[in-house]
């Protein structure tokens, strides 16, 4: 979850029409909504209840403080060694880089989910849930990112797609960009300030907006709630990507701390769509999908989403990793969400195209020089040899 597009949207305008590139934008953004978003909830909806089945069970307490262990010392275990997976590579060992870095995500993905399910029923262990207090936590969170420009890690599927591509595979961005090679102890602050403050924060807002739907939309009646959840989330995701354009005009002629507060504004408003879509799918899955049996349910969701996932080239989606910026891209492309599949698809097979095109125009033009330097080397043997007669 969570990304930047700096950098993409130029890369990939290059060699495609303008109607191509908008027919594959309105795919990506299906795909995001309609395939990957199911598995990425499915997914987290298994690890969650599960960890719940099987940790502490009887103490709600201790299963939280359990789930923030693993959590806490999991992503710090990530950050702080990225340096060490970034030496793996296809090219090197194959199959050693698949297992490792599929691997790699398999244990970030289960330890994302608990850094997010500790802090979470902590704060339901330790606050009253009534509106007033689950909208202050979601206020002091939202006030807090937007005041260290981290607002934009809200986001999650659908609007935002982490490829499992090479590059960048095992990369987790810090909040001050901080590296190891600069000073090993501001790093491991950097990392710390990014796992600790930024992740705790974002999930002061998740949950906020959570619990205060679960509290004011049909209360009553739980089916009723998860079905106006989704209906609601696919409605206000839709609009956002609609928004895009109108958003990335208005970026684009506003400048310093308008064109922040405008992008965040917009951020909010697609948290809005993204919690309903996740709250939507994650209650009828508990509801519909055999609810009799919670734990066969969430191991069959759990191991159909992931291998899915994988097999799609997306299983990184399920990441909660890395911080970025508000308004980091120029102009309107702050507004941008990263949602790129099928436009990467495509773009990689024309470089390859284009690749493959150069070296067959280098290898010809090689072949037409020694072809000439053969040719002038027999009309020279046949002017020496005619000399000598």
């Amino acid at each position: 979850m969570r990304g930047s597009t700096a950098g993409i949207e130029s890369t990939l305008a290059r060699g495609a029409s303008a109607s191509h590139d908008a027919l594959l934008s309105v795919l990506d953004r299906l795909f995001a909504s309609l395939i990957l978003t199911p598995a990425v909830v499915s997914y987290w909806r298994s690890v969650w209840v599960l960890m719940s089945i099987y940790v502490f069970p009887d103490d709600e307490l201790y299963s939280a403080i359990a789930s923030t262990a693993i959590g806490i010392i999991g992503h710090l275990f990530f950050t702080l060694t990225q340096h060490v997976f970034e030496h793996l590579h296809p090219d090197k060992n194959r199959l050693v880089y698949y297992a490792t870095s599929r691997a790699y995500t398999f244990c970030f993905a289960f330890i994302g989910v608990n850094g997010w399910r500790g802090p979470w029923n902590l704060l339901d262990q330790v606050t009253i849930t009534e509106g007033g207090t689950v909208a202050a936590t979601a206020l002091v969170g939202v006030i807090a990112l937007a005041a260290i420009r981290a607002l934009r890690n809200v986001t999650a599927p659908p609007f935002a797609i982490a490829t499992d591509y090479v590059e960048g595979y095992f990369k987790v961005v810090t909040m001050f960009r901080v590296t190891l090679v600069q000073k090993t102890s501001l790093y491991i602050l950097d990392c710390l300030f990014s796992v600790l403050i930024v992740g705790t924060l974002v999930v002061f807002v998740w949950r906020g907006a959570w619990v205060l739907i679960d509290i004011y939309l049909f209360p009553e009646n739980e089916a009723w709630s998860a079905w106006a959840s989704l209906a609601i989330g696919y409605m206000v995701v839709a609009i956002a990507f609609l928004l895009q354009p109108v958003m990335r005009w208005l970026c684009d002629r506003l400048n310093g701390a308008m064109r922040l507060l405008a992008a965040d504004v917009f951020l909010l408003f697609s948290l809005l769509g993204t919690v309903n879509v996740w709250r939507g799918i994650w209650n009828l899955l508990n509801i519909y999908f055999l609810p009799e049996n919670m734990e066969l349910s969430c191991w069959i969701t759990h191991w159909v989403s992931l291998i899915l996932l994988i097999l799609l080239g997306c299983s990184n989606s399920l990441l909660v990793r890395g911080v970025y910026i508000d308004a980091e891209e120029p102009a309107g492309k702050c507004v941008v969400f990263p949602c790129y599949y099928l436009r990467l698809i495509f773009q990689q097979e024309r470089e390859k195209k284009h690749k493959n095109g150069v070296q067959m125009v280098s290898a010809t033009k090689i072949k037409q020089e020694k072809q000439e330097e053969n040719d002038n080397h027999v009309v020279a043997v046949n002017i020496d040899a005619g000399n000598h007669i």
